[in-house]
């Protein structure tokens, strides 16, 4: 069934707001948020629609158009470490919006965001040590000094919560690597799982094809033995009630 106006004009704007979100954007950028809005209610009003497109269409229509919005929700979280976090539940489409991409922009966005996030945590715990070892010569200097005793037990305080953030921040990045890692084999061993069941199918497929092929011939070739012999039986039966017609007017001659 071909593609209705609205469906064209929604694909055009998710393909639009795919390469939006590709892109590095400034915080004030305010277009995408308009243009996922707008898909939303596009969406509903396909959905609405009798000449929809098939439910896996939408299913999957709806899953970039959850995407782009989660993606945006989680681009206003403070933390990196919070931000990494909600990207890692994400769902990317599964297909490409266009007859162009290879590969689904939403998955390469996915990708691209999954990178920027870890390079923020890296550059947020390397800012954290960079301040604990531009504090560790004030505190020597510090300590030379006893009139400022307090003062040095405050340093060691802070460079101590410095120390403790930096330990709790290695902390998530490990459990996030785990859990990316954990994610990841799961999901290939579901892929592969699919691909064995695929192929089961397919050779059960091919397997049934050919009993059916083989069947139907068997079929085939039985309806015309009986034809054949059911016609030498009509054409016996015609013989036989013509010769014994002959037979019977030879036999009975007319009356007079």
């Amino acid at each position: 069934m071909a593609a209705t106006r609205l469906e064209l004009n929604l694909m055009r704007l998710l393909s639009r707001c795919e390469a939006l979100a590709a892109e590095r954007r400034d915080p004030e950028e305010w277009r995408l948020e308009k243009y996922v809005a707008a898909l939303e209610d596009m969406l509903r009003e396909l959905k609405k629609q009798s000449s929809k497109p098939a439910p896996e269409l939408l299913n999957e229509y709806s899953r970039k158009v959850d995407f782009l919005k989660g993606l945006l929700e989680a681009e206003k979280l403070s933390s990196s470490t919070e931000k990494a976090l909600a990207n890692q539940f994400l769902a990317p489409g599964r297909t490409p919006t266009t007859a162009k991409e290879r590969t689904p922009a939403t998955k390469t966005v996915h990708l691209q965001t999954k990178a920027r996030c870890t390079g923020q945590m890296r550059s947020e715990l390397l800012g954290t040590v960079r301040s604990a070892l531009l504090l560790l010569p004030r505190l020597s200097c510090l300590r030379l000094t006893s009139d400022e005793k307090q003062s040095a037990v405050e340093l060691d305080a802070v460079l101590q919560h410095h120390q403790d953030m930096q330990e709790k921040l290695a902390e998530e990045m490990l459990s996030l690597a785990r859990s990316l890692k954990n994610n990841t084999l799961a999901a290939q061993n579901v892929i592969k799982q699919d691909n064995q069941t695929l192929s089961h199918s397919l050779r059960m497929a091919d397997q049934n094809f050919e009993k059916l092929k083989d069947e139907s011939d068997r079929l085939e070739q039985h309806a015309k033995k009986s034809v054949n012999w059911l016609l030498w039986i009509m054409l016996i039966v015609v013989c036989f009630i013509f010769i014994s017609m002959i037979l019977f007017i030879r036999i009975f001659p007319k009356l007079k």
